[in-house]
């Protein structure tokens, strides 16, 4: 039994001040190299990155000059829609149109809205459920008025309001 405890020699616990010294120095220089990184503008935040949007902001060309557009306002449409019950579809829209041409197509209102209910009347129910219906609808409706008040006089047709109930 003697020899048992005299083979086990006691090791001396180690402190741990080694990496504990070293941890700190590795932490101080972190943060001093962060620093350093922020201050200097190499990362795009904190001040350096105000002043560099600023810069880039001046460097941009100017905006160029707004379409000279008017707005013609079409009066609300509801219509019934065909799907064997009770549905009805609320439908306003505005006409951007070429300034020279407004009055010329206001002129017209009659007509245009005359395609709009014939359109709009036509649309099944499953055509107004897809989601890229509102897309499609324009494109019809731009197409149909363009016939109407002739080509390069209505520029887009505006969708104000399009509710389904």
């Amino acid at each position: 039994m003697t020899d048992a405890t005299a083979d086990e020699v006691e090791t001396p616990k180690k402190s741990g001040k080694k990496g504990l010294i070293l941890g700190m120095i590795l932490a101080l220089a972190g943060g001093v190299g962060g620093y350093f990184i922020t201050a200097s503008g190499l990362l795009p935040i904190g001040s350096g990155a105000e002043a560099k949007e600023e810069d880039s902001k001046s460097n941009e060309k100017p905006a160029t000059a707004l379409p000279d557009v008017s707005f013609v306002d079409l009066p609300p449409v509801i219509v019934s829609v065909n799907a064997g019950g009770s549905r009805h579809l609320k439908f306003h829209a505005q006409l951007e149109v070429n300034a020279g041409y407004a009055a010329e197509v206001e002129k017209m209102q009659p007509r245009i809205m005359d395609v709009l209910n014939s359109y709009l009347r036509a649309v099944e129910l499953n055509d107004l459920e897809d989601s890229l219906a509102l897309v499609r609808i324009r494109g019809h409706l731009l197409r149909r008025i363009g016939i109407v008040v002739g080509d390069g006089r209505v520029r887009d047709v505006l969708v104000t309001e399009f509710v389904l109930n």
